[in-house]
């Protein structure tokens, strides 16, 4: 499998939530099927079931974060050479040339992009957009509503 960039904050959030499945919720998990179980007939144990269910979800995620960190290629975007472009990790302002409205964004890996927290997907197509440029460069995004112009405002490297 390749290696997928991501930033040592998503590493972090990872490794919290594995800790969390591996050592709240699978406990707790284990004990809600030891319960139902005590309650007799498995077949119509609706308990039993939902807690079954739930403990496949969990080990489910648990493997699934565990892939993906054997898999990170951490980046450090504070170590990492930057030329005073938008890389990898890097939080960038942008100005909407038309509505002259400030947006900030961090570029991150597929699996910590959160919109509402202003972390998009280096694949995005602003991310795609902006990747190599310089303060003051002016972009072009397409989107599915069209084309947007951006102007590159500030650049950092938290």
């Amino acid at each position: 499998m390749n290696k997928v960039p991501m930033t040592i904050n998503g590493v972090v959030k990872l490794k919290n939530e594995l800790n969390y499945l591996k050592n709240v919720r699978r406990p707790n998990i284990i004990k809600a099927i030891s319960d139902a179980r005590s309650h007799g007939d498995l077949k119509e144990n609706a308990e039993y079931h939902a807690a079954k269910e739930q403990q496949i979800f969990c080990e489910k995620r648990i493997y699934e974060i565990e892939l993906k960190l054997a898999n990170a290629h951490i980046i450090d975007v504070t170590k990492v050479i930057n030329n005073n472009c938008v890389i990898f990790g890097a939080t960038v302002s942008l100005r909407n040339i038309k509505t002259n409205e400030n947006q900030k964004y961090c570029i991150v890996g597929d699996d910590e992009a959160d919109i509402k927290d202003n972390l998009i997907s280096i694949h995005s197509p602003i991310a795609r957009s902006i990747i190599s440029k310089k303060v003051s460069d002016i972009v072009i995004v397409n989107t599915p509503r069209g084309e947007i112009k951006y102007e590159i405002i500030k650049i950092e490297y938290l």
